[in-house]
């Protein structure tokens, strides 16, 4: 029996969005279609539009649920509430990169409770929170992350300008950040949205603890998880390159919101 194709809406056309609305285009993912696309600034993303699929539609981040079922999250972690409240008012599926900026409007989970909508957060550039979704099953006693990126990848972070702290001419790793996920993904919004993700899928945002550093020797970014539950004891560490177009995030993220999206068509599903 052949399923209805879903129309698939993308706000934000930039490092993660550009690639995945590609994607979409050139029918990467049976089952679901490109449907419209939307960008803060609306000249430059109908010259985007017009390059990804010939008559592809442009509206504002806000219109989207009115033209797709499943509307994804890839732009800034500030307009969050402007893509996701219209969205999930017509009870469309919402997959956002911003998990960061999802743990301060939570809220937003139960108006997708009352109205049908869903909030799906996309694995990222992190691995293993299938295995951190499955402890959290039984009794996990223990998250602690630990990011290093790059100076040039952290750079603009509002608590490394907040507190004044420089990392230019750096020659040696330098610990910037020591806290819980929740202060860490206000500290850092566009660089530790993995840390908001793994909290959600673990003991939340006040229990996870998380190190950020600094390391001018690294040319990719390496997060490292350990956890401790009463099923399991692990320890997970992943390296992804940079973004061309945004040293802040990885490859891999892109692809992770692709696969994210092929799952929920696809007839054969692997993975928690």
């Amino acid at each position: 029996m052949n399923r209805p194709v879903q129309r698939v809406g993308i706000a934000g056309i930039g490092a993660i969005g550009l690639g995945l609305a590609r994607h979409l285009a050139a029918g990467s993912v049976p089952g679901l279609a490109l449907g419209a696309i939307a960008g803060r600034d609306m000249t430059r993303t109908r010259s985007q539009a017009a390059e990804i699929l010939p008559g592809l539609t442009v509206v504002a981040a806000a219109a989207l649920g009115e033209h797709a079922e499943i509307v994804v999250d890839c732009a800034p972690s500030a307009a969050l509430r402007e893509i996701a409240v219209p969205a999930l008012a017509l009870g469309r599926t919402l997959v956002t990169v911003n998990a960061g900026a999802l743990l301060s409007h939570l809220d937003l989970v139960d108006m997708a409770r009352r109205t049908g909508g869903r909030i799906l957060v996309p694995t990222g550039a992190l691995l293993g929170l299938d295995a951190v979704r499955a402890a959290a099953e039984g009794r996990i006693e223990r998250v602690t992350m630990v990011t290093r990126k790059p100076p040039r990848g952290l750079e603009g972070a509002p608590y490394l300008l907040e507190n004044r702290i420089s990392l230019a001419g750096l020659r040696e790793p330098l610990l910037v950040f020591e806290g819980s996920a929740g202060d860490g993904a206000k500290a850092f919004p566009a660089n530790v949205n993995v840390a908001a993700a793994l909290s959600l899928a673990g003991i939340g945002p006040e229990r996870t603890r998380l190190q950020v550093w600094a390391d001018p020797a690294l040319d990719r970014n390496r997060h490292t998880i350990e956890v401790e539950a009463d099923s399991a004891r692990f320890t997970m560490t992943i390296e992804n390159i940079p973004s061309d177009e945004n040293p802040r995030t990885g490859r891999i993220t892109g692809l992770s919101v692709l696969a994210c999206l092929r799952g929920l068509v696809e007839t054969l599903h692997v993975g928690t």
